[in-house]
């Protein structure tokens, strides 16, 4: 199904056309499942999905999911910051603070600008860390990820933080 999206928002529909056209299925491989969480923007479930497929079964695929989540954070975050969308800030704040409903009578706060500051530096420090995780796992698989990674960054340099490059799903 991710795999179809991405064909889909490839081909130039858009997210609500590619949703429209597929349904959630039970069967998503961990990756596809991420790739509809930063499809959605919901960073804070692709982080967690990630994280979850360290625990299920660590590798430097795995590591490098996870770096490439928080590059997209960081990343989404800087073109927000260009367009001074503050109130985006604010709500990727909110999706990476709130975890359960508890938080609703409770919530984290914070200024937009303040947010952006303290959620990319953490982002930039924690994707350098998985991503030499990655490599002390498999310097090879690494490399190559790394590879198509930078590929799909220079195909598309204003969206690439929306899903994961297409070599990964495939």
């Amino acid at each position: 199904m991710a795999r179809l999206v991405v064909v889909l928002l490839l081909a130039g529909l858009t997210a609500a056309e590619a949703s429209d056209r597929s349904s959630p299925s039970p069967t998503l491989t961990g990756i596809e499942r991420t790739s509809l969480y930063l499809l959605a923007g919901d960073y804070r479930r692709a982080l967690e999905a990630c994280e979850q497929g360290i625990q299920d079964r660590p590798s430097a695929e795995a590591y490098l999911h996870l770096t490439y989540v928080y590059q997209a954070i960081d990343a989404y975050l800087e073109q927000l910051s260009r367009d001074e969308s503050w109130m985006a800030v604010e709500q990727l704040y909110l999706n990476l603070a709130y975890r359960h409903t508890e938080d609703l009578v409770d919530p984290p706060g914070g200024l937009a600008r303040m947010a952006k500051e303290m959620i990319q530096t953490s982002v930039r420090q924690q994707a350098d860390v998985s991503a030499a995780m990655a490599v002390r796992l498999n310097k090879v698989v690494s490399d190559r990820l790394w590879q198509e990674q930078t590929q799909w960054r220079n195909t598309h340099p204003t969206t690439w933080w929306q899903a994961f490059p297409e070599a990964w799903i495939r």
